[in-house]
């Protein structure tokens, strides 16, 4: 971290599907401020988002960057016509909505955009649970499913972010249930986000009893999922968070108990062999989320910083 860096107040948002988190915070990931908005139509959330960052860009002149992380699906290829733009989702009104455009304007800052978990991811490497690492995994299981994966130090990305949580996979035997994902049905986020779990049982997963069956077919899918992950990236951890994980933390035993049972001995590596710390809770906790688009603009910041040192 470079000077530039250490003497830095940076802003982010933490666009949510139930909740966005407004943050003001040091380079070192220390919050200064925090304030939250409801998630409800574009119309009413946006404005209130930009009414905080408008009040904390009028108080302080240091305010160095502004990075946004945002439920997914979101266009982040800067090249892109859509960069910046939400996608097709299930949250009524946010498809096709110009996020960038809509908290960015007006602020001459750099600027960073991505997904909640890959902020959430980076947020990890930076000041967390993967501090050192290169190849890990964020997962949060919480209104949806997502999962920030990192290879070689930054988050994967083609013609777009990951979207792991829809991945199609192996059911429990005599699972019939049909899934709540409105376009895949008994993918993973239709079977074990926090909507499919209230559809399926009627109750929030917070008011569940954490002996319910349940709790296996949830576990089971999510460990379907990581089997996945390990035998595609090789994360060399896969720390889970999110609020139904909060919610029921005796799932770590459950997911842990069933990846190694899918993985079957097939592959081995010192880190799986230490199941608790290979499958583990985030850990700066539930503040791994807040702190994703504030770590997005600490590493935007980093860049313009190598550039103009680079250019000297």
């Amino acid at each position: 971290m470079g000077k530039v860096m250490a003497n830095s107040v940076l802003a982010g948002v933490e666009l949510g599907g139930t909740k966005c988190v407004c943050v003001l915070a040091t380079a070192d990931g220390e919050i200064l401020a925090q304030e939250r908005v409801e998630t409800a139509a574009p119309r009413v959330t946006l404005p209130q988002i930009k009414a905080i960052l408008r009040n904390w860009f009028d108080a302080r002149r240091d305010i160095a960057a502004l990075g946004i992380a945002s439920f997914g699906p979101v266009e982040v290829d800067q090249a892109s016509s859509n960069w910046g733009h939400i996608g097709q989702t299930p949250k009524a009104g946010w498809s096709g909505i110009d996020i960038a455009q809509a908290l960015r304007e007006g602020f001459d800052v750099p600027f960073a955009l991505d997904t909640d978990v890959n902020g959430a991811a980076l947020a990890e490497m930076r000041w967390g649970a993967a501090a050192g690492l290169d190849d890990f995994a964020y997962v949060t299981v919480g209104t949806g499913v997502g999962v920030g994966l990192v290879v070689g130090g930054q988050p994967i990305c083609g013609f777009g972010h990951a979207e792991l949580g829809h991945m199609r996979i192996p059911r429990v035997q005599g699972d019939s249930w049909p899934g709540s994902c409105p376009y895949h049905g008994d993918c993973v986020e239709g079977l074990a986000a926090g909507p499919a779990i209230v559809k399926r049982s009627g109750m929030r997963a917070g008011l569940i009893a954490q002996n319910d069956p349940i709790w296996h077919l949830v576990g089971h899918a999510i460990a379907q999922m990581l089997h996945n992950l390990v035998l595609t990236a090789t994360p060399r951890r896969i720390l889970l968070g999110g609020g139904v994980i909060t919610a029921q933390p005796q799932l770590f035993p459950i997911i842990r108990r069933e990846l190694e049972t899918s993985l079957n001995g097939y592959v081995s590596s010192p880190e799986l062999d230490k199941s608790e710390d290979y499958v583990a809770p985030p850990g700066l906790g539930a503040l791994a989320g807040p702190l994703g688009p504030v770590a997005l603009a600490a590493a935007i910041l980093d860049r313009t910083a190598l550039h103009a040192e680079a250019n000297a």
